[in-house]
């Protein structure tokens, strides 16, 4: 509506225009009139000044309105004063479009708070800064970490750790990475992680930090806790008799009339005797023999070469194993089936420390079917949905008892009676060394699975 109004007091005003032309034009030819003409002259030019202040004040009111929109300053109001009804509908909408725009300020300065807040009372530390260093966020979980009141520049954290700031200038959007921070009598085991996003024109990185000290230490002791209740029951199974016989055998050197049950048989025989001692020494023996066996395992796990990386397809990897294990397949009547997905899976790894780990999974669902009838095992290679490469063994074995498969790989535990127990513990700290890991699930009579996650 407003619109057409303009239209037509424009149309208007520029009939009136070219009607004062003709009548000037026409009153010119009376030569006898004098003032007239001036008059109708001095209203011409009126109306012309007129229009333009017009058609001027419109173009002025939609000035006002894009610069209120371009320097975001939407407090400016629209008012009808000495332009007419015809801008009646446009200032309207002018101001119905200003009160949105303040809206959705009001609504993303109430985000904006509200971030902050859930940002500053987090309990992980966070800092988002550019590239040359320069903080753009820090919250107040990292001014506690790190023992600062204000941060400019990640570079201000030189005196608390030079290879924290190194790390921060360096580190990549995904990287997460542990330093250790002395701070004075303080030890911290930060966690970094990292990701990169774009705000306009800067690239700011923004990396969580949190202290993980304690949880290191909880873990560290658990972990020796169960090694050493392990080293424990194991060398007193071996010490124990060894002590037992020891005594026996000493008794018996010093009483000759005492057998080796203890009971007085008067005047032994020397052959007896002999033979008791012979016993008893080779029972010592043989206990020795599993204890330095027991300790020469046990060195084994702090013996692990450094991986030797290539890159190779996980068809050989699978063509070797199968040839070297074929003849226990087929011996114990085994269905064995290797699948790859896609088939020209490249694996960069240590070709031999993996084909070690999956020789040793293997070996171990050769043993969990011995008591089943339909033998089956897989082998099988896939990306899973992060994009890493896995590798599966599965079996349809005994399987793992649910109150044991969080121990299977702790150092000399087995569920074998002839087992070592250092078999999953070595295959773990390969997969370490690979920046991989090792895990398992198991449903027992059904189905076992072992997946290497790389």
């Amino acid at each position: 509506m407003g619109f057409k109004n303009f239209r037509l007091n424009v149309a208007i005003r520029v009939v009136l225009l070219v009607a004062t032309v003709f009548l000037l034009v026409f009153v010119l030819l009376f030569k006898q009139l004098v003032a007239t003409p001036l008059l109708i002259a001095a209203f011409l030019i009126f109306q012309v000044f007129s229009l333009f202040r017009f058609v001027e004040k419109s173009n002025n009111a939609v000035k006002q309105f894009l610069d209120s929109v371009r320097y975001s300053d939407f407090s400016r109001t629209f008012t009808n004063e000495g332009v007419g009804d015809s801008f009646e509908s446009l200032k309207k909408t002018f101001n119905e479009v200003i009160l949105d725009f303040q809206r959705i300020r009001a609504e993303k300065e109430e985000h904006y708070f509200y971030i902050q807040n859930i940002i500053q009372h987090v309990g992980v530390g966070i800092i988002a800064y550019r590239k040359d260093g320069e903080v753009e966020m820090v919250n107040n979980a990292a001014k506690r970490l790190l023992q600062v009141f204000t941060l400019t520049n990640v570079r201000d954290l030189a005196e608390c750790s030079a290879d924290l700031v190194e790390m921060l200038l360096e580190i990549k959007a995904g990287d997460n990475r542990l330093i250790k921070v002395q701070d004075e009598e303080d030890l911290l085991q930060l966690s970094v992680f990292a990701t990169e996003f774009k705000l306009n024109d800067r690239v700011i990185t923004l990396v969580s930090l949190k202290n993980i000290q304690a949880e290191l230490e909880a873990k560290e002791m658990e972990s020796w806790q169960k090694l050493i209740r392990v080293l424990t029951h194991e060398i007193m199974n071996s010490i124990a008799p060894i002590a037992s016989l020891a005594s026996t055998l000493k008794l018996m050197v010093e009483q000759p009339n005492l057998s080796c049950g203890d009971q007085l048989v008067g005047s032994s025989d020397e052959n007896e005797i002999l033979e008791d001692l012979r016993s008893g020494l080779q029972a010592i023996h043989k206990r020795s023999t599993g204890l330095i066996h027991f300790v020469d395992s046990y060195r084994n796990l702090t013996r692990i070469p450094k991986p030797n990386f290539k890159i190779f397809p996980v068809s050989n990897l699978f063509d070797n194993i199968e040839t070297l294990l074929v003849e226990d397949f087929r011996n114990q009547g085994i269905k064995f089936v290797c699948t790859i997905q896609p088939d020209s899976l490249e694996l960069t790894a240590d070709e031999q420390l993996i084909e070690q780990v999956l020789i040793n999974l293997l070996k171990n669902s050769i043993h969990a079917t011995e008591s089943k009838e339909l033998k089956q095992i897989q082998l099988n290679a896939f990306m899973n949905k992060r994009d890493r490469i896995c590798i599966q063994v599965v079996d349809n074995g005994q399987g793992i008892l649910k109150e044991v498969i969080d121990k299977v790989f702790i150092p000399f535990f087995t569920t074998k009676p002839t087992g070592s127990g250092i078999g999953l513990s070595l295959s773990k700290q390969i997969m370490r060394l690979h920046s991989g890991s090792i895990s398992v699930q198991s449903e027992p009579d059904i189905s076992t699975v072992f997946t290497l996650t790389f």
